[in-house]
């Protein structure tokens, strides 16, 4: 167990992508980790994209601290556009980045790295739909599965969740 005593804030909101959610959480639990589902409020229960599964939030984005954590992961679909109109999520990114904690992002999940202001200057990947987003945010496009660029750990799309897996583990881990 790789990831034994790591904590790892989980974003979740409505219209997450179901297997950039439950595989990516499945695998850092498999690695011991403890993760928190943590979205702008506690206890609410969100509907995944394609409407089949569902995740109810543990800890509301404000009471998490940084400093508490090892890794945040924002899993991609529809979610992240959600997420990134919340203070409370962007502090969180924003302050574990600056602490250089590990920020694990797949498929549209780079807005919410976007609209907190850390992808300048940095490799990216995610879904070809914010290429330009991403971009124009000041990072450079990589069309990879995966790959890790500073703290910054990048997933494309869900039939890359096994190279993000690997990727995002290895980095928390601090291989």
């Amino acid at each position: 167990m790789r990831l034994k005593d790591k904590h790892i804030a989980f974003f979740v909101e409505e219209g997450f992508e179901d297997l950039e959610f439950w595989a990516v959480y499945m695998r850092l639990r498999e690695e011991g980790a403890h993760v928190t589902v943590v979205a702008p409020k506690a206890g609410a229960t969100f509907r995944s994209k394609n409407g089949g599964l569902t995740a109810t939030s543990e800890a509301a984005a404000d009471a998490i601290a940084a400093e508490a954590v090892d890794a945040v992961v924002v899993p991609g679909g529809w979610a992240p556009d959600k997420l990134r109109r919340y203070e409370s999520v962007k502090r969180l990114v924003r302050e574990a980045y600056a602490q250089g904690k590990i920020v694990g992002m797949i498929c549209h999940a780079g807005w919410v790295g976007i609209s907190a202001g850390i992808v300048k200057g940095h490799r990216a990947t995610g879904s070809l739909a914010i290429k330009d987003d991403l971009e124009n945010a000041g990072a450079t496009w990589v069309d990879a599965p995966a790959f890790r660029d500073g703290n910054l750990v990048w997933g494309r799309v869900v039939a890359d969740i096994p190279d993000f897996n690997r990727e995002l583990v290895r980095a928390i881990a601090g291989d």
